[in-house]
């Protein structure tokens, strides 16, 4: 599932199989996050600033940066 989710994030992509999470940052860059559980990929898409929830969540996952 994807969408268009905040003024930082332009889309996320959760990948519930690889428990991975894609995040594009309106800024271009995108990052694949690991070990994502689904509770937090829904809690980010309902949130009322995801830009923010998602600051203070992200340190908790190893991560890459995708071309």
């Amino acid at each position: 599932m994807s969408g268009s989710i905040s003024s930082a994030i332009a889309t996320v992509i959760y990948d519930e199989e690889m428990r991975s999470l894609d995040v594009e940052f309106r800024g271009g860059d995108t990052y694949r996050y690991f070990n994502v559980s689904k509770s937090i990929y829904r809690e980010l898409l309902k949130t009322e600033s995801a830009g923010a929830y998602w600051n203070e969540v992200k340190d908790k996952f190893t991560y890459v940066k995708l071309d």
